[in-house]
């Protein structure tokens, strides 16, 4: 129960996103967090690792894992996270965002990529 509830408010806040500033990388968002929940997105430390570079801006719709080892700084907006991983993410010196704070942040979006 509580899960549907957060991501209810997760859809809104995308939604209210998207109407205030009309950009299609919040309404894709949307669209990812209203699948079902055994098709979100599992990522791996390791695969952030191998696809992002130092600085990158990233949100991943599902979970990012702790298998692996971070070896540059990003900037993170996830869905949730495991413990290892917040760990590693903590000690690689990556910034960890709300959705809200990233929407703040890049309300038009560029330079936030979607991973996963």
């Amino acid at each position: 129960m509580i899960d549907d509830t957060l991501i209810d408010n997760t859809i809104w806040i995308l939604r209210k996103a998207f109407k205030n500033n009309k950009v299609k990388i919040w309404k894709a968002l949307e669209k990812e967090f209203s699948k079902s929940r055994s098709n979100r997105r599992l990522v791996n430390i390791q695969k952030l690792n191998k696809i992002t570079n130092n600085g990158d801006t990233i949100i991943i719709p599902g979970k990012i894992l702790g298998n692996g080892i971070l070896k540059h700084k990003l900037t993170v907006c996830a869905y949730s996270y495991s413990e290892t991983a917040l760990n590693k993410l903590n000690e690689s010196g990556t910034e960890i965002l709300s959705l809200q704070s990233l929407i703040n942040r890049y309300p038009d979006g560029k330079g936030v990529k979607i991973i996963g």
